[in-house]
């Protein structure tokens, strides 16, 4: 039988009944655009992240534009990342009009904390650290160079819903954190959608006027603002949703241990370490022949994909940028060895030790 990378339309059959109950209520109400569901999304996740404020938004992408902007992020100035992101990092800095400065990363795809120093120049505005997989980056290490250098810190952590660094949840060590809920997200939902957490209340008041025209209330707006709003359908959705989030995240993680206990030792990944809780948007194993394994797979019915195969800095995108083959020598390997496998929460024990069977048939276990 076909193992499939994801299964979205089997996650919603098992909840169809709930689903469609709440369609329903949405319907009801007529309170499409803005709603009860809305408000009670942005109390339910800012608690849900230890945060004082929340404001729901149509996609991740335009919470990182939103934080950005209100930190103060301008033509000329430069936001430090990383270039094996998904392309949204990046564009929502280009947008802006600003540069986005590339760090490498480390063996576990994350930024390297090491090399962040060196890329700060005068024109730096912010720090804007990917917690790609769901892995979250060195925070307390970002936030001290930030305090040194009076640096903005956004969080892009559009894959890692409930990720702790040292106990402390993804979004809101920095000035703002932003998540998206994109249907392949470990809280999503059923279209684009997203979301941002922060304890800074004027960039809350900012953010929540800016994503709906800029209106304060009906009648007065202070600022030209944009249409960004989360439908309410959505909001319900993912107040349903939120309640199973932590079954979602502990499944995720029971998949990785036994990903863990069964691969081949030739086969390698980053583990956990004591200072991290790790959700598994997604599992990303790094190995040789990676194009081969990757058909081998398919050939045997396991699905897989690759996040990311192009790294951003030599996407046609960025040619404008200055940046060349070379620039960032880690990224680059990993971009020709990174192979993502299925570790969704709908997955058998079965199906995880048949990948590790033949993935390790394949490497020669």
């Amino acid at each position: 039988m076909k193992i499939p990378y994801v299964n979205i339309a089997n996650q919603n059959n098992k909840i169809s009944k709930q689903l469609t109950s709440i369609f329903k209520n949405i319907l009801d109400t007529g309170e499409y655009v803005g709603g009860k569901e809305i408000q009670k999304f942005e109390r339910n996740i800012a608690k849900y992240c230890n945060s004082k404020y929340a404001v729901a938004l149509n996609s991740g992408t335009d919470a990182l534009t939103f934080a950005l902007s209100v930190c103060g992020v301008r033509r000329g100035d430069e936001v430090i990342t990383t270039p094996n992101s998904f392309i949204a990092s990046t564009a929502v800095i280009v947008h802006l009009g600003a540069k986005p400065v590339f760090v490498d990363v480390l063996s576990n795809q994350n930024i390297d904390t090491a090399k962040i120093e060196k890329a700060i120049t005068k024109k730096t505005k912010c720090i804007m650290p990917v917690h790609l997989t769901g892995r979250m980056s060195e925070m307390d290490k970002i936030m001290k160079i930030a305090r040194k250098y009076n640096l903005k810190v956004i969080e892009d952590a559009a894959q890692a819903i409930g990720s702790k660094y040292k106990n402390k949840y993804s979004g809101t060590f920095g000035d703002i954190g932003c998540f998206s809920a994109h249907p392949l997200k470990n809280l999503n939902a059923i279209g684009d959608s997203g979301y941002l957490v922060t304890n800074n209340k004027k960039y809350y008041n900012k953010i929540k006027d800016l994503s709906n025209h800029g209106m304060t209330n009906r009648d007065r707006v202070k600022s030209f603002g944009y249409v960004s709003r989360m439908d309410n359908l959505h909001a319900a959705i993912l107040n349903f949703k939120l309640k199973n989030l932590n079954n979602v995240i502990s499944k995720r993680r029971s998949n990785f241990a036994f990903y863990k206990k069964n691969l081949s030792k030739k086969v390698y990944f980053p583990t956990e370490s004591k200072h991290e809780f790790n959700t598994y948007h997604t599992f990303v194993i790094q190995v040789e022949n990676r194009d081969e394994l990757k058909k081998y797979l398919l050939k045997n019915k396991i699905m897989t994909s690759i996040h990311y195969p192009v790294p951003i800095h030599l996407q046609p995108a960025s040619k404008r940028l200055g940046y060349k083959k070379g620039d960032f020598p880690i990224t680059e390997y990993q971009s020709k060895k990174i192979l993502t496998l299925p570790i969704h929460q709908d997955l058998k024990r079965n199906d995880i030790l048949r990948v590790c069977k033949i993935i390790n048939k394949f490497v020669g276990k």
